[in-house]
């Protein structure tokens, strides 16, 4: 049954008027639905079965979803008057709106990423080579999924087999040996540009958080030290925003995921200074107190290059007016494609949901932050990265996978048994308004439950992980030497 619209106009952004067209709102959560394998990767009994049961295929989802869009967007009352008639992005946020209001969380990440990279298209930040769409593209996903295959380690099922088997140790070897290999590559196309005559100038490191940046670097640096090369790390943590610019929301928590919570302009301002050899007073920001303390004279040596560990390094405004033949961008996120199970539901498991749990014990050792917190403020997190930082993946000169086969079973011993760090059902009671932290502690109880762990003994010794693998920048014991910043 149709719904009642009043809505006739939209406002384009170029504030030109347009017939407003609900087929196009069908065609938008097709596409995201499609990229994904459909809307089935969003069943949640309890949640939106009722949906799924009255509606049965995707596209009479997806029409069900638009009615629902539609009356959001009649319910403020001034968008009926002809000359306040809604702009394409107060629909596209309401579509978001009532993605999330019915867990259609996926999806909902789908047309997000989308959206987002379809705005620094338009900007001219990125190309249309360099478009990710729901930014895990099938021709690279692919790739990692054929080397799971052949690894036997691409199901959950058969990760379970290969732990059980004592088998563990040759797929650790073997994973960390490729995440090696990929820095190397990376080390070789730095040197390839200097050789070529770039003069590059600024190394930049970025990705999804707790995707491994830390270790990477580190490992990275060494290489091209190695090769003879200089750096100057800058900690861009000091060009936060004070916490009074930081309001905080009703559970009294702060987003700092935003590229918006750095001041872009000073930062942007510095880098251009340090580039064209001039000293700078780069802030030191004291977060016991939440604010700018003190500032420390810096500049950069002739030949030194610029080495910023940052979440958003993409973020265009951050390098504005900076020639990008001086840059080198590296991209980290924790890609390991693992089917649900035996695989037989066709269902990944979510790549976020593993820096998650990285999140929470990182949080734990070093912020003080019960794990609680940690899964309360991941919406925060995909927000962040979801506009900043994945779309722009495409403008990435490498690309590295922070994701390990074995990450799971080494995860598992800290979020299971008496001292677990997981947060109990109950615990979650009082933030009902908040269906993104319980869908999610749904899903990864249920995936933590279906995995073999490695036991937390085989975990804290070395015989299974090195020292030096990048898990242990989350799981403790690593032996790569953070440096002090400068």
């Amino acid at each position: 049954m149709a719904v009642v619209n009043k809505i006739g106009k939209v406002m384009r952004r170029n504030h030109a008027l347009a017939n407003f067209d609900q087929e196009r709102i069908v065609r938008a959560l097709r596409r995201a639905a499609d990229s994904i394998r459909g809307f089935d990767q969003d069943y949640l009994p309890g949640i939106n079965d009722r949906i799924f049961a009255a509606t049965g295929s995707d596209s009479a989802i997806a029409e069900f979803l638009s009615d629902l869009i539609v009356i959001c967007l009649n319910a403020e009352p001034r968008r009926l008057v002809s000359n306040f008639p809604p702009t394409i992005e107060e629909i596209q946020d309401t579509v978001l709106h009532v993605l999330r209001s019915y867990g259609f969380n996926i999806t909902a990440d789908a047309y997000s990423c989308f959206r987002w990279g379809h705005h620094w298209l338009r900007e001219g930040s990125i190309t249309e080579e360099q478009f990710v769409r729901n930014g895990y593209p099938s021709k690279y996903l692919n790739l990692l999924l054929t080397w799971n295959k052949q690894h036997n380690c691409d199901t959950i099922a058969h990760l379970n087999e290969v732990v059980q088997s004592g088998e563990i140790g040759q797929l650790i070897e073997d994973a960390l040996a490729y995440y090696e290999a990929s820095l190397d590559e990376a080390a070789d196309k730095v040197m390839a540009r200097i050789d070529a005559g770039d003069d590059i100038k600024m190394i930049w490191i970025s990705g999804p958080s707790s995707s491994g940046k830390t270790t990477t670097t580190v490992k990275l640096t060494k290489r091209l030290e190695e090769r003879g090369l200089r750096f100057l790390m800058l900690n861009l943590d000091d060009y936060f925003w004070p916490l009074t610019e930081h309001p905080t929301d009703w559970i009294n928590d702060r987003n700092y995921e935003t590229p918006a919570a750095l001041d872009i302009q000073l930062l942007n301002e510095h880098l251009r200074a340090l580039l064209d050899g001039e000293a700078i007073d780069k802030p030191v920001y004291d977060f016991k107190e939440g604010r700018r303390s003190n500032a420390k004279r810096i500049e950069r040596e002739s030949g030194q290059i610029l080495l910023l560990d940052c979440l958003h390094g993409f973020y265009p405004p951050i390098t504005e007016h900076i020639d990008p033949t001086v840059m080198f961008r590296l991209y980290i996120e924790a890609m390991n494609p693992l089917y649900e199970g035996d695989g037989t539901a066709n269902r990944l498991t979510r790549f976020e949901d593993i820096r998650l749990l990285r999140r929470m014990l990182r949080d734990i050792k070093h912020r003080d932050h019960p794990p609680l917190s940690t899964i309360l403020h991941w919406h925060y997190v995909r927000m962040g990265e979801l506009f900043s930082i994945i779309p722009l993946k495409g403008l990435a000169d490498h690309i590295v996978n922070g994701g390990m086969p074995f990450d799971l079973p080494a995860l598992k011993p800290f979020f299971s048994g008496s001292e677990t760090h997981w947060p109990l059902s109950r615990d979650l009671v009082q933030y009902t308004s908040l269906l993104d932290a319980h869908i999610r502690h749904a899903r990864v109880e249920k995936l933590l439950q279906s995995v073999s762990s490695l036991g937390r003994s085989a975990v804290e010794g070395f015989d299974l992980i090195p020292g030096d693998a990048m898990i242990r920048e989350f799981i403790g014991g690593s032996t790569v030497k953070i440096p002090h910043n400068e």
